[in-house]
């Protein structure tokens, strides 16, 4: 058992590589040249990457790639993608190449509200005088943050909005003081923790000099929140069902009424609906990963999204009226493209050229479109040939990479699959049987 370190953070980096190696790894030597391997070879590089978060040892990376013909609201795109997961780039451009042809995403911007709050309690009972005194000092709140918010009323944002919630029914004393805001092309996290944290002080500090005086406010947190549903994007994709023609195996009308029951099944059933939704955040969350932004929040104000009329439901829609087929999806989603490492990070910056420079707006309305083609490519798939046969062949080099085939072992099994749904157990036999061995008991892999 390794020992217990106190200053683990003060230590140098390599001082806590020295400490983790030696108490947690058999092999020290060959632990330290793999953390080694991945650092940078531009030392002032590596050390801004160093200086991302706490701790850091090495670089952890991900597969960058690209989906070509993302055609949004009449613009091309080459949309970048960063992810580990085999099939989802593939998955994206096919849909991408389906759709360019018959007129592509059609993205727009709902709303770029967003929204904090801050958290106290306060036990009188006469609500509304309290109210009212949350009213009159609005003009106060305004004017004690207008230092924080100068730069961000210049761009046209700023706060939109301050509202007392009476939250007492749900928690004894319980209030929030919510506040909208815009904050233009910024995801704004420190704009508006920073402007929430300056509104408790004034908020205590007005209570102490009104009438309500004798019961105190306490503060309990400031933060925003990251569920966003005011921060809404829709993206949709349509066409006559004659022109959902794609596979000859089956009708345009068979295939569209297929691909609607799918729908409907993930609308109803929960079980299918986080699996559903996973697929269309696997395109969502390689955009956010690849524009520098917080895939974390991303992610949780989806779910909580798609769970707001009290049963967890797809977060995408499609019917065929009048013989037109459409398919869209409505999701929160709160980019920047300012702040934050969107002007550090080498591959961020890279990413936010490759997509012309865009403004929150147009990064929402992109990212929408490449959730909502991951979404289509699966339900395509799964009504059609099913989703192991393009997955499975995607995931075969990493089936044939663990087994370290050879470069013309490879080569023969690829070949072999070309018109089978490869598996792992069936990998493994053609790659025993290429080789001429029994098993894998046969030969050491590392």
């Amino acid at each position: 058992m390794s020992k217990k370190i106190k200053g683990y953070s003060k230590l140098t980096k390599e001082a806590k590589i020295e400490w983790l190696i030696e108490n947690y790894f058999e092999q020290p030597e060959k632990a330290l040249q793999l953390l080694k391997s991945y650092w940078h070879g531009d030392a002032d590089l590596q050390k801004m990457h160093d200086e991302f978060i706490e701790n850091t040892l090495t670089n952890f990376y991900l597969p960058y790639g690209v989906a070509p013909n993302f055609l949004i609201n009449d613009k091309m795109y080459c949309l970048p993608l960063a992810i580990e997961e085999s099939s989802v780039v593939a998955a994206a451009a096919k849909a991408a190449n389906f759709w360019v042809n018959r007129g592509g995403f059609k993205s727009n911007v709902i709303s770029t509200t967003k929204i904090g709050h801050v958290h106290f309690s306060w036990e009188g009972n006469e609500f509304e005088k309290f109210e009212t005194f949350i009213n009159n000092i609005k003009p106060d709140l305004i004017e004690g943050t207008n230092h924080i918010t100068a730069n961000m009323r210049i761009r046209g944002g700023g706060i939109l909005n301050i509202q007392l919630n009476n939250k007492t029914a749900e928690e004894p004393g319980y209030y929030q003081l919510e506040v909208k805001f815009d904050t233009r092309d910024s995801m704004g996290a420190n704009f508006i923790n920073s402007i929430l944290e300056e509104f408790a002080k004034i908020l205590k500090y007005k209570l102490a000099e009104s009438d309500l005086a004798e019961k105190e406010v306490q503060i309990v947190m400031c933060i925003l929140s990251n569920y966003t549903p005011e921060c809404l994007v829709r993206c949709e994709v349509s066409c006559p069902v004659s022109e959902l023609n794609d596979d000859k195996d089956i009708s345009p009308e068979d295939f569209a009424s297929k691909f609607l029951r799918a729908i409907r099944i993930a609308e109803i059933e929960p079980y299918r609906a986080v699996t559903h939704n996973k697929g269309i955040m696997n395109g969502i969350d390689s955009v956010v990963l690849a524009t520098g932004n917080d895939f974390r929040a991303v992610e949780a104000s989806a779910h909580a999204y798609a769970a707001r009329n009290g049963k967890y439901s797809s977060l995408t829609h499609a019917e065929v009226k009048n013989g037109i087929f459409k398919f869209w999806i409505e999701i929160p989603l709160s980019l920047g493209t300012v702040g934050g490492i969107t002007t550090l990070h080498p591959m961020v910056k890279f990413s936010h050229e490759l997509l012309g420079k865009p403004s929150a707006p147009e990064l929402m309305q992109i990212t929408a479109a490449a959730g909502l083609a991951q979404n289509f490519s699966a339900i395509l798939s799964l009504v059609t040939t099913g989703i192991q046969k393009g997955h499975m062949k995607m995931h075969l080099l990493n089936i044939l990479n663990q087994l370290e085939a050879t470069e013309e072992e490879k080569s023969l099994i690829i070949d072999y699959f070309k018109d089978k749904v490869p598996s792992h157990h069936a990998t493994v036999s053609i790659f025993c049987q290429i080789r001429g061995i029994k098993d894998l008991s046969e030969i050491n892999l590392k």
